[in-house]
């Protein structure tokens, strides 16, 4: 069967094909992220539909994973800022990347390292829900492979990252090996700058909130 050429897909075939060559990106990698950009294969609604996917899984995993191996105290835990463990490090990464890039010679947009950092999470979606499910059905001593596994399904997603990052930018391998070191560093230079303007804006508040009382207790 021949396929149908991309220019004659309705925009439902054209989202079912972009999220399917996720499949393709993780398994080939320096092709796949390639064809993402520069042959546009890839699409912002197959983006987001991996990173909700990878969400939502963070959810799951707290109530379906074993107990064995995840211990989750519900009264203490905020859902927001549990999903914010994701969607925080992911914007300071697309920011740093793309505002480092861009400096460099760069050739990814920010909306392409944005669409190629939500792709790379495959793997993540793929291996951790049958994990999580297989959680369930093994031993404390048998817990070494869930355990493995896991760890696995991150490092195979952070290394898509970086190929996919070479690929968008088009450097060279020490090029850009280089700049996800940089891009790291530049994700703790705007934490501390956040925190800086959050702790002066707390101090602002802070300062006209007394000096209202004070006006209040001096009428």
């Amino acid at each position: 069967m021949i396929a149908k050429p991309k220019e004659n897909m309705t925009p439902k075939e054209k989202y079912i094909d972009s999220l399917k060559f996720a499949l393709y990106c993780m398994t080939h990698p320096l092709d796949g992220f390639w064809d993402l950009t520069h042959e546009k294969r890839g699409t912002y609604a197959a983006a987001n539909t991996i990173l909700a996917a990878a969400l939502v899984l963070r959810i799951m995993k707290l109530k379906y994973t074993s107990f064995l191996f995840m211990q989750v105290y519900w009264e203490d835990l905020n859902i927001f800022l549990y999903l914010a463990s994701i969607i925080f490090p992911l914007s300071l990464w697309v920011v740093g990347n793309w505002a480092l890039t861009t400096l460099f010679d760069g050739k990814g947009k920010l909306g392409q390292v944005y669409m190629a950092t939500c792709y790379a999470f495959t793997p993540y979606v793929i291996i951790q829900f049958p994990l999580m499910i297989f959680s369930n059905f093994v031993t404390v001593q048998e817990g070494q492979f869930y355990s493995v596994v896991s760890a696995l399904s991150l490092v195979y997603a952070a290394l898509l990252v970086i190929a996919a990052m070479g690929q968008i930018h088009e450097y060279s391998a020490g090029k850009n090996i280089l700049f996800t070191v940089a891009t790291l560093f530049a994700m703790l230079v705007m934490i501390f700058i956040l925190m800086i303007f959050f702790s002066m804006i707390s101090q602002g508040v802070a300062y006209f909130i007394s000096i209202a009382k004070e006006l209040m207790f001096r009428m």
